[in-house]
């Protein structure tokens, strides 16, 4: 009997997917287990292994085609199977044989009511091949790497437009040969509009709806805080002076936010509509920006945790999120959230809630100032950090509490260790 496979839910937030990479064709054996198709989802892209055995008779979304969640994606039988009756059960129809139109002779074309203007052929754009490797290692996403080899496109010749110059799927899809005698830049003529139209990835619609229903529902207000960082700075450099030990600023953030999450646990919270939930658990999301948007793994009981391993967690994390292997419990159950662009030079920022948590710390780059330290000007180092709060369940006092508790721990490392 033919089984239907439909589109899964692979994530809280997913409600269609994207199908990467078909590993099946139809009329090929498909064994319990085995990998069936990559599939997008709004956070990465995942293998979807099949639940039966027996021939794949029908494949119901094409590559790179969308389809929500539960649509048939694929069915599954004996070979030679009638599928219309399981088609029919879904609520489709079985697909058709192409009928050929009949041939009719070609009517004369109309004479000209006009002298015809000839129309100026856009100009042809392509791109010069651009290093993308570094001591032989190419940045390219994994399915970039793939898709190029299957079109048998060298990938060390394809221009990268994702984070850092990496070669993600669109280059490759987007790919145009070079030659020398072609122009040697993308840029459009002087003069001439030019544009181009990118279909919205699974990811960044998740985004756009989140952060929307975040900004448009929860009354945000902003708490911004300076931090002096002299004594985060000579802690970091002793504790990187050891022996296989490698922490960043952003990991003293984190486990700063954590044990100041205990101490004021009202920030630690989450509004349910009727109710708010008051989280004795401390699980920290870090924003990771990925080539489509941003992915938030959770460092779960971070205050728990020490330094050594909040920094090894994180650096995982960071690499799984590009390489889009984050899997759902990676990134599920956050109850407060760290947003840092301060490698990126960024001095201060506001970020959007990222619910369901009440708050979402905003940490910008540390800066050298003139600061006053026992009635002298000296110079400083000075750190912005900006607290972004549900007032559904954060006031303006506790939020501040917060920050005043984070602000103590990270101008005194030495306490996070007591």
């Amino acid at each position: 009997m033919a089984e239907i496979v439909y589109m899964p839910k692979l994530s809280d937030t997913m409600t269609e997917g994207v199908v990467a990479t078909w590993n099946k064709n139809v009329g090929d054996t498909v064994k319990a287990g085995e990998v069936l198709a990559e599939i997008e989802t709004d956070k990465a892209t995942m293998e979807f292994e099949s639940f039966y055995d027996g021939v794949l008779l029908h494949i119901g979304v094409e590559t790179g085609k969308a389809a929500p969640v539960n649509s048939i994606l694929a069915i599954i039988g004996q070979a030679g199977e009638d599928i219309s009756a399981a088609l029919a059960s879904a609520g489709e129809s079985a697909p058709s044989p192409a009928v050929e139109a009949p041939k009719t002779e070609a009517a004369p074309a109309p004479a000209p009511v006009a002298t015809p203007v000839a129309a100026t052929p856009a100009p042809v754009v392509t791109t010069a091949p651009v290093s993308n490797n570094n001591n032989g290692r190419v940045f390219a996403s994994p399915l970039a790497k793939k898709l190029a080899s299957e079109k048998g496109i060298d990938i060390q010749s394809v221009a990268g437009t994702g984070e850092s110059g990496r070669i993600v799927k669109r280059d490759v899809d987007h790919y145009t040969p070079y030659t020398p005698a072609e122009r040697t830049f993308s840029a459009a003529p002087s003069g001439v509009e030019s544009f181009t139209d990118e279909p919205v990835s699974q990811m960044r619609k998740t985004i756009a709806r989140r952060l929307a229903e975040s900004k448009f529902t929860a009354p945000h207000f902003y708490l911004t805080m300076d931090i002096n960082m002299d004594q985060a700075i000579s802690s970091r450099k002793a504790l990187n002076s050891l022996d296989g030990v490698k922490v960043s600023f952003n990991d003293l953030v984190v486990k700063a936010v954590a044990m100041a999450l205990k101490q004021n646990p009202g920030v630690n919270s989450s509004w349910m509509g009727d109710f708010i939930r008051r989280n004795q658990h401390v699980h920290i999301g870090v924003a990771v920006a990925v080539e489509d948007g941003l992915l938030v793994p959770v460092i779960r009981h971070a205050d728990t945790k020490g330094l050594v391993q909040i920094s090894a967690e994180v650096r995982e994390y960071a690499q799984k999120a590009k390489d889009k292997k984050l899997q759902p419990s990676d990134w599920e159950g956050n109850t407060f959230t760290i947003s840092n662009l301060g490698m990126f030079g960024i001095e201060s920022f506001t970020a959007i809630v990222n619910p369901p948590d009440s708050c979402i710390l905003a940490i910008g780059g540390i800066k050298e100032v003139p600061v006053v330290k026992n009635g002298q000007v000296v110079p400083g180092n000075v750190m912005k950090v900006t607290l972004s709060c549900d007032h559904r369940v954060v006031d303006g006092a506790t939020g501040s509490a917060f920050l005043q508790t984070f602000k103590t721990y990270m101008e005194n490392p030495a306490a996070m260790l007591l």
